[in-house]
């Protein structure tokens, strides 16, 4: 914020004593509000030009004390254009102090890290999702394992953070950690986080981030085709765990769930619908979003199959849903199993219910963004995964459309002459008829 006016002066102090001799002060003045400071340099009031706020003479004491203070002027300067690009309220007390050393950064970026990620410990529940806290963790981590490679030190300051550096750790990221191009970006983006953090504390002012360039590579997540879908739901395993697994995959599908509000589902979420039919109502764990959706058969018919199953009875929940990385590690074997060219994981089913099981089977978008609990339709746009069936069944009703009623085509005036021209020609021939018999029949 540009401030509405801006005062630098050095004036001489007058002493009690009414000594000749007296203190140099430099006073900085913004919107009124005036703050003091000796500079700790006294000169002699007869050597003095208030008007010019400088020492008189060609002397080396005048020479050096000027030298002086056009340093101060240019170092109260250059932190004022500073603070003025970065778009915060400049005021006297920031400069002074600034001039006098007291707000030199002294917070560590690891500390700020840590203290950032402990805040998000207390609030897990109440805002945060521990697979965020977790993706927290894993990025100071490498962060601390970079700061340590690179710099041999245990933590920096702020300051020493700036483009170099961001390019530096997005190389070691790739290169050491060998994360792919949107994971690293996840990190990266984790960590700019706790720079903005920094800089809205004003332990610093310039945002190291600020030419950093990243593009993340789009990723087509594909959903269950609706053959894969019925597939997976009559496929026999011999193993129990399988079974249940699979199960749970297929519930989703059928209700969108994410893996946490399926784990999460209690019977008591199972309510009646405005169409006495049953409703799975209850919030989203992610955003906190209601989720209204109408209970299919099949999901019906599943969570029947469980309502007696011991994990059920001791957790009050609707289905014995396992960890997640149990979830997602016995979901690839069902894949091989049922001979899928591609891995399982628990999102697949979210996918699989807003693209196979709703918006191609022409549910409208919106009602299937209430359902996933999107907080606008663009989110849901990103399922909105055509098959090539559907492809095929739209195209054909259009040919239908289109060729419903054959156009009749008119003939022009030189095309109907031509051809009657020819018929004539044709009749003399076949019965040997001359022109003038002709105009006489």
């Amino acid at each position: 914020m540009l401030e509405s006016s801006f005062g630098l002066v050095f004036f001489l102090k007058i002493p009690r004593n009414e000594s000749k001799i007296r203190t140099v002060y430099l006073r900085i003045t913004v919107d009124g509000i005036p703050k003091e400071t000796s500079t700790k340099r006294k000169w002699d009031i007869a050597r003095w030009d208030q008007k010019a706020e400088r020492a008189i003479g060609s002397k080396e004491d005048a020479k050096s004390l000027n030298f002086f203070l056009d340093s101060l002027t240019l170092k109260v300067n250059e932190y004022k254009t500073e603070i003025m690009y970065s778009g915060k309220l400049i005021t006297s007390q920031k400069v002074m102090d600034h001039l006098l050393g007291k707000i030199t950064p002294r917070t560590k970026v690891l500390e700020e890290f840590e203290k950032h990620n402990a805040e998000m410990t207390a609030l897990l529940g109440r805002g945060y999702a521990k697979g965020t806290l977790d993706r927290f963790t894993i990025t100071i981590n490498h962060l601390r394992a970079f700061t340590e490679l690179k710099f041999n030190a245990s933590d920096l300051e702020f300051t020493d953070l700036n483009l170099e550096f961001i390019k530096d750790f997005e190389f070691y990221l790739r290169s050491v950690r060998k994360c792919s191009n949107n994971t690293t970006l996840k990190y990266i983006a984790n960590f700019k986080k706790i720079v903005i953090r920094a800089i809205d504390k004003e332990v610093i002012l310039k945002d190291p981030f600020k030419n950093f360039k990243s593009k993340k590579t789009k990723i087509i997540k594909k959903p269950l085709s609706t053959q894969e879908l019925y597939e997976l739901e009559r496929h026999y395993f011999t193993t129990e765990r399988l079974n249940v697994v699979r199960d749970v995959f297929v519930f989703q599908c059928y209700t969108g769930l994410a893996y946490i509000d399926a784990y999460q589902l209690k019977k008591t979420d199972i309510k009646m619908g405005v169409d006495t039919q049953s409703w799975i109502m209850t919030e989203r764990q992610k955003t906190g979003s209601s989720t209204n959706v109408p209970l299919l058969p099949q999901a019906l018919q599943i969570i029947e199959k469980y309502k007696e199953h011991p994990i059920c009875l001791q957790r009050g929940t609707v289905l014995p849903v396992s960890s997640n990385q149990k979830m997602n590690e016995y979901l690839k074997e069902i894949a091989a199993l049922c001979g899928f060219p591609f891995t399982l994981n628990t999102h697949m089913a979210r996918r699989t219910f807003g693209s196979t099981v709703t918006l191609q089977n022409n549910v409208p978008i919106n009602v299937v963004k209430e359902m996933l609990g999107h907080s606008s339709v663009k989110q849901t746009e990103a399922y909105a995964i055509t098959e090539q069936i559907t492809v095929g069944r739209e195209m054909a009703l259009l040919n239908k459309r289109l060729n419903k009623t054959k156009p009749i085509m008119c003939e022009s005036d030189a095309a109907i002459l031509r051809r009657l021209e020819k018929e004539i020609k044709d009749i003399k021939k076949k019965y040997n008829v001359s022109n003038q018999n002709l105009e006489a029949l």
